[in-house]
């Protein structure tokens, strides 16, 4: 008979992790191997057979992504921002395509090459308090949410009441969503095209079954969850889970506008997506638009309904117990089968990449160690019950980096948090710039020089799950945390005396290169030079991109996203401070940008 762990090894499971108390390592539980062996189509008391998982990170010569001639001898920057953040005196209380057109407009202005966005992904119309950009429906449509309604022929400004739903500091989902898709109705039910009908009727042929099952999707979760049954269709009626079943076949019949409608609104959002990012172009972009691409999806969401089992069914991602998460990480989310990847030749892993790069220059991979590994976890079991599950990494990488290269785009991969040996130097080796993060850019107590950061990685201040540079200062994270109970008061006092040495350090840094210069002006809160330093400091790095986010130059300054909250904390709601049109004008902007255009000019 088989030995388990001998089985386990062969298609690249762990059968132990290390015990972040120095304990030795935990054993995984057997019932943990034997669900992942079934789920990837192998019998946990068969024999040994088939292809073994991969033991080396090798990079084929076919896996090596685009980068362009240019970023050696003219290295570029670009911006970030929360398109939801975005406010504008025409928008309907959330960021649109048409604001993000605008954005793209006054950032290629300023010199920049990109501008990035949050995930785009569709999340749930039927339920909007599913808001995380990073914890999506499906990862290959869009959120028709970010629709301009103004754009659209049929819209009457009286469908909506855009001054109420854009009042107040946070983005209200809850209004902004239903009034946004009743508008969207009425702009379809009045006047949905304007001499382009055929153009539609094309988007949906080229779309096939895939766009077709989303629509159906769409229509069946807003009337299961108006029904109470929720938005996800774990909770529909038992027929109504198959996507073959008579009983949805009968539906799709009977709601056949409510189909079309929605596969109208995927039209219309691709439509301004593309327009955006021929705004960014013309406005002297070198890349465009940067999009950002999940790590996983909902499991009781688009994708996953009637994907067999494309999807890992009855697992979830997340991530093992460690120093600062004793019992481990569970995310929730669902992961491709790299079984049935192999079966379908990696279609579904290709099909989504292409939806991403079919709009954009660049794309940012969030957790890109799973193109090697994820941490899967049984439903309902702790994350300290999970395991790894190898991926066929070579495989991945050379789809991956055929689109890119047929589509001249950027791939950019996040690599923070536990990063396996010698991960980083195969994304090196495949053209995948990596994440260097200035707050965590450091050797011991002192912040890394310029010329000690890779030059194929893409850097930064900071991310959406960080503070910008003037709370960091301030230590407004640290007390954060320590208000919503997640760090506890000892170690929130350390961390507090720890940042006044980082922020010592970080300016004795800033000085010893010369990125700051002079006296600072005695006074509480961060100083402007100081902001401009830290940039002029990561402009002058080897790195082959710098990122700044918006809101770190003009707001909102409010933390974007804090990890280990749900409702604790407002995330994925701070709305920017001021208008789209007092951006370019704003002293903050104006001082960063006009360094970073002589620290980086483009070539």
């Amino acid at each position: 008979m088989t030995d388990l762990a001998d089985l386990c090894r062969h298609h690249g499971i762990t059968t132990e992790y290390e015990d972040p108390h120095g304990e030795g390592m935990r054993p995984v539980p057997e019932a943990t191997l034997r669900l992942i062996l079934r789920k990837i189509g192998v019998d946990p008391d068969g024999p040994v057979s088939g292809p073994a998982a991969p033991q080396e990170m090798v990079v084929p010569k076919d896996g090596v992504c685009h980068l362009p001639g240019w970023i050696e001898d003219a290295p570029g920057w670009g911006l970030f921002c929360q398109l939801y953040e975005l406010r504008s005196e025409r928008n309907h209380g959330i960021g649109d395509f048409r604001d993000l057109a605008e954005m793209a407009r006054i950032a290629g202005r300023a010199g920049a090459d990109f501008l990035g966005v949050n995930p785009l992904h569709a999340l749930f119309l039927a339920d909007p308090t599913r808001r995380s950009p990073f914890f999506p429906s499906t990862r290959s449509f869009l959120s028709p949410v970010y629709i301009a309604l103004d754009d659209l022929v049929g819209h009457e400004p009286g469908d909506i009441d855009a001054e109420a739903l854009r009042a107040g500091d946070l983005v209200d989902y809850d209004a902004v969503v239903p009034a946004k898709l009743d508008a969207l109705r009425a702009a379809f039910a009045r006047k949905p095209f304007d001499g382009d009908e055929a153009d539609f009727d094309t988007f949906v042929r080229e779309g096939g079954e895939p766009l077709r099952r989303h629509a159906m999707f769409e229509t069946l979760s807003l009337a299961m969850s108006a029904e109470g049954h929720g938005s996800g269709w774990h909770g529909w009626p038992e027929a109504l889970r198959d996507v073959d079943s008579a009983q949805v076949a009968g539906f799709a019949d009977d709601n056949a506008d409510e189909v079309r409608f929605h596969l109208w609104l995927q039209w219309q959002a691709t439509r301004q997506l593309d327009a955006a990012m021929a705004c960014a172009v013309d406005a002297g972009m070198r890349i465009g638009l940067y999009l950002d691409l999940a790590v996983g999806e909902a499991p009781d969401g688009s994708a996953s309904w009637g994907s067999g089992e494309v999807q890992m069914t009855g697992l979830a991602v997340g991530a093992p117990p460690d120093v600062f998460a004793a019992d481990g990480q569970y995310w929730g989310l669902s992961a491709f089968n790299p079984g049935t990847l192999r079966q379908l030749d990696f279609a579904p892993f290709r099909d989504m990449i292409g939806a991403q790069l079919a709009h954009a220059g660049a794309l940012r991979i969030d957790h890109a160690m799973a193109l090697w590994q994820l941490f899967l976890i049984p439903d309902g079991e702790p994350a300290s019950a999970g395991a790894h599950l190898r991926y066929p990494f070579t495989d991945l990488l050379r789809v991956l980096a055929k689109e890119s290269q047929e589509r001249e785009a950027v791939v950019i991969g996040e690599d923070l948090g536990f990063v396996p040996p010698g991960f980083r130097e195969a994304m090196q080796a495949a053209n995948i710039l990596s994440y260097s993060i200035l707050y965590f850019e450091k050797d011991g107590d002192r912040f890394k020089r310029p010329e000690e950061y890779r030059p194929t990685a893409l850097a930064c201040l900071s991310t959406h799950d960080l503070p910008v540079l003037e709370r960091w200062w301030a230590g407004e994270d640290i007390e954060l945390r320590r208000e919503l109970g997640l760090v506890g008061a000892e170690d929130s006092d350390a961390h507090a005396a720890g940042r006044a040495g980082e922020r010592r350090a970080l300016l004795d840094a800033m000085r010893k290169t010369g990125a700051l210069r002079g006296r600072l002006p005695r006074q509480k809160e961060m100083p402007q030079e100081v902001l401009v330093a830290a940039h002029r400091y990561l402009a002058r790095t080897r790195a082959a991109l710098v990122g700044i986010r918006l809101a770190d130059m003009v707001g909102p300054k409010a933390p974007t996203n804090m990890p280990g909250t749900v409702d604790e904390y407002p995330n994925w709601r701070p709305s920017a401070p001021l208008d789209l049109s007092q951006i370019a004008t704003h002293p903050d902007f104006r001082a960063v940008t006009a360094m970073m255009r002589r620290e980086r000019p483009r070539g």
